[in-house]
C-alpha cells in the first residue's frame, strides 16, 4: 500500500528561511542575550588589556627618552612619584587580572553556548520534529524513505543549531566587535583607519560570490548523505537476504560507492572553503602592511604615539582581521544551515491531514457498529483506490475481505481507524462520522494485527502492553492466554521479562503473530482489524493462530483480510473487491453457488489441496 509522491510545493526562498530561523532563535532570546552580554564583556576586557599594554609601552618610552606621555585612551593618570617598576607592576597586574577574568568568562561562554544549542535548542527541535512525525498520516511516510526521515531528525537538526550558534550569535558578535574596533581605531587616527580598511568592501563581495557558489554543493551533499543512509539501512534490514543469497561483496561495494560519493563531493566543498579562507587572510595581511608603512610614518613624525597609538592600533587591527576571517566560517555555516533548515521545515510544515475536529466528540467506549456510506478514497492526483463502498457491519459481526493485490483491501480497513480520511462519503462508528470522534478514542477502541507484526526492542510484557502501558501483569497474562502465547512466553529465558532484540528475530513467525494478537486484545477493543495475519505462516502454525484469533475476536466486530478458505469460512459474510469496488458479498456457502471471482479462488485452492493430498498419498505408497 504505497502512495504516489505528491507534487512538491514551491521551496521557500533563503530570505524566508532566514526569517524563520530568526524566529526560532527568538524563542531562546534570553539565552542568546546572556551569551551576547558575556561576549560584550569579553570584548571590553580585551580592549582594556590592549590599552594597558599601550600605556605601558608609552610609559617605558617616556622614562627612557623623556617622550611626553600625553592623554591615553583610558584617561589613566600614572603617578609620577611612584618608582617605574611599581608603575609597570601595576599595569602588568591589571593586564594579568583582565586575562584571568577573560579566561573565566570564556569558560562561562562555552558552557552557555553548549547549554543553549545542545541541551536546549537541539533537544527541543528534535522533539518537535518527532512530535510532528507522530501526527502525520501514512501518506507522508509513503512518500519519504526511512533514511531521509532519520537524516532530517539527526543531521539536519544539527544544521539548524549551527545557524543559531555559528551564524546568528557569531554574526552579532562580529558586527559589535568590528564596530567597536573601528570606533576605537578612528579615535586614534581616522585617516589610518580608512587606509587600513580600504580592502574590506572587496572582502564582502568575495563572501557574497562564495555563498552563491557553495549553496548548491551543500544541497547535493545532503542528497548523497541521504542515499548513503538509505543504503546502510537497507543492508542492515536485509542482512538475512544478503547472506542467504551470498551477496555480501555486492552489499559492501554498494555502500562503499555511496560512501565514496559523499567523500568525493565533500572533498570538493572542502577545497572551495580552503581556497576562500586564505584569500580572506591575504586581504587582512595587506591591511597590516598599510599599518606598518603609513602608521610608522605617523609615529616617526610624532603624529601618533607608539604605545597607545601604533601598538594599540596594531592590536585592534589584528583582532579586526581575526573577526573578518570568521566571515568564511559564517558563510560556510549559513549555507549548511539553510539546506538543513529547508529539510527540517518541510517536516514541520507538512500538513496534518488527519486531525481532531475542534468540537470532537469523546466516546471512550464504542459499541462496534461500522458503516461505510458511498466511501471513496484516492491519493493526490491518482485514481481512486476504493470506490463507492456501501457496507453495514453490526456489532460482533466478522467480515472477511478478499481481493487481488491492489484491490484496496488494506486501504479500506485503514479508513476505519482514520489512517486516511475518505475523499468522498462517510465512515460511521456507532452512527457517528468517524471524523467527528476524538482520534484517541477511535484508535483505542480498535485492535490491529498486521500481516507482518512489528515488535519493539523491549521486553515481552512491554510489547504486549504497548497500547496500554498501565496494564497490570495479570491483564498482560490474560491477553497472552487469549492469544495462545502464555505457554511459549513462560518457556523463554526470563518469561515475560525476556528482552526481545530488534524485530524479535529470535521468535518464530507464529510466536510474533500471537504477541501481536495479545497486544491488540489487551486494549479490549470493540473492533478488530486483521490484515491477512496468517499469510506468511505454515498450515500447522495457522491452526494455532486461528485458535488464538477465535478467542480474540469473540464478541468483537472484526474485519479480516484473507485469501485462504480456512479463514474465509469463519466470517459471518465476505466481500470481494476488484479495482476498489465490492463486486460480491455473502457467506461462503452463498458465494460458492454463484459464478464469480470468489468461486474461482475457491476452486483453485480446492484443486491445489487435492493435488497436495494425492502427492502425500503417493509418497506414502512409495515408501511402503
Amino acid at each position: 500500500m504505497s502512495a504516489p509522491t505528491a507534487t512538491a510545493p514551491t521551496e521557500p526562498s533563503n530570505v524566508v528561511l532566514i526569517r524563520r530561523l530568526f524566529g526560532l532563535a527568538w524563542c531562546y532570546r534570553l539565552h542568546c542575550l546572556q551569551v551576547l552580554v558575556i561576549q560584550l564583556v569579553l570584548l571590553t576586557l580585551g580592549i582594556g588589556g590592549l590599552s594597558f599594554t599601550g600605556i605601558g609601552i608609552d610609559y617605558i618610552r617616556h622614562r627612557i627618552d623623556g617622550t611626553p606621555l600625553g592623554t591615553n585612551p583610558l584617561h589613566l593618570a600614572l603617578p609620577d612619584a611612584w618608582p617605574p617598576l611599581r608603575v609597570l607592576g601595576l599595569l602588568a597586574g591589571l593586564i594579568l587580572l583582565l586575562a584571568l577574568v577573560r579566561a573565566v568568562l570564556n569558560y562561562v561562554y562555552a558552557v552557555s553556548v553548549n547549554r543553549l544549542v545542545q541541551q536546549k535548542l537541539v533537544v527541543d527541535l528534535r522533539s518537535e520534529v518527532h512530535d510532528k512525525l507522530q501526527r502525520l498520516s501514512f501518506r507522508f511516510f509513503d512518500a519519504n524513505n526511512t533514511g531521509s526521515i532519520i537524516t532530517r531528525v539527526t543531521g539536519d537538526v544539527q544544521s539548524v543549531r549551527m545557524f543559531v550558534d555559528q551564524v546568528l550569535i557569531q554574526s552579532v558578535i562580529m558586527v559589535i566587535s568590528l564596530t567597536a574596533y573601528i570606533i576605537y581605531m578612528a579615535s586614534l587616527s581616522p585617516w589610518l583607519t580608512v587606509a587600513c580598511l580600504a580592502t574590506t568592501p572587496l572582502l564582502w563581495l568575495m563572501a557574497a560570490a562564495f555563498s552563491r557558489q557553495i549553496q548548491p554543493a551543500y544541497a547535493h551533499n545532503r542528497t548523497l548523505v541521504e542515499k548513503m543512509v538509505q543504503v546502510l539501512a537497507g543492508n542492515i534490514q536485509g542482512a538475512a537476504v544478503i547472506k542467504g543469497f551470498g551477496r555480501e561483496d555486492e552489499a559492501r561495494a554498494q555502500f562503499a560507492a555511496a560512501n565514496r560519493a559523499c567523500f568525493d563531493q565533500q572533498l570538493g566543498i572542502f577545497w572551495r572553503v580552503s581556497l576562500f579562507s586564505p584569500a580572506v587572510g591575504f586581504l587582512t595581511r595587506i591591511n597590516m602592511m598599510v599599518l606598518l608603512g603609513y602608521g610608522g610614518w605617523l609615529v616617526a613624525h610624532d603624529q601618533l604615539p607608539l604605545g597607545t597609538g601604533l601598538v594599540v592600533f596594531a592590536g585592534l587591527l589584528e583582532q579586526f582581521s581575526g573577526q573578518v576571517n570568521n566571515v568564511a566560517a559564517i558563510v560556510n555555516s549559513v549555507q549548511q544551515s539553510l539546506i538543513g533548515a529547508r529539510r527540517v521545515f518541510e517536516i514541520l510544515d507538512a500538513p496534518v491531514e488527519v486531525r481532531n475536529a475542534p468540537d470532537a466528540l469523546r466516546r471512550p467506549k464504542l459499541g462496534g457498529e461500522v458503516r461505510f456510506e458511498q466511501v471513496s478514497f484516492a491519493y493526490d492526483g491518482a485514481d481512486a483506490v476504493v470506490r463507492d463502498i456501501d457496507l453495514d457491519v453490526q456489532p460482533g459481526q466478522c467480515v472477511a475481505i478478499l481481493g487481488a493485490t491492489g484491490a484496496g483491501k488494506s486501504v479500506l480497513m485503514s479508513l476505519i481507524p482514520r489512517f486516511f480520511d475518505p475523499t468522498a462519503g462517510r465512515v460511521l462508528l456507532d452512527g457517528t462520522d468517524v471524523r467527528r470522534l476524538h482520534l484517541d478514542d477511535v484508535r483505542r477502541n480498535i485492535g490491529i494485527v498486521f500481516q507482518e507484526s512489528f515488535l519493539f526492542s523491549n521486553t515481552v510484557a512491554a510489547n504486549i502492553a504497548f497500547g496500554h502501558p498501565d496494564a497490570t501483569r495479570a491483564q498482560i497474562e490474560r491477553a497472552a492466554k487469549i492469544a495462545a502465547a502464555h505457554d511459549f512466553i513462560l518457556a523463554l529465558p526470563a518469561g515475560y521479562d525476556t528482552l526481545l532484540g530488534e524485530g524479535a528475530q529470535s521468535l518464530s513467525g507464529g510466536q510474533r503473530q500471537r504477541l501481536a494478537i495479545a497486544r491488540a486484545v489487551l486494549l479490549e477493543p470493540a473492533i478488530m482489524l486483521l490484515d491477512d495475519p496468517t499469510a506468511a505462516i505454515d498450515s500447522e502454525t495457522e491452526h494455532e493462530i486461528f485458535a488464538a484469533l477465535d478467542r480474540a475476536i469473540a464478541g468483537r466486530t472484526t474485519f479480516i483480510v484473507a485469501h485462504r478458505l480456512s479463514t474465509l469460512r469463519r466470517a459471518d459474510f465476505i466481500i470481494v473487491l476488484e479495482d476498489g469496488r465490492i463486486v460480491q458479498r455473502g457467506t461462503h456457502e452463498e458465494l460458492m453457488r454463484i459464478p464469480g471471482p470468489y468461486l474461482r479462488v475457491a476452486d483453485l485452492q480446492l484443486v491445489g489441496a487435492r493435488e497436495l493430498s494425492q502427492l502425500k498419498l503417493d509418497e506414502r505408497g512409495g515408501g511402503a
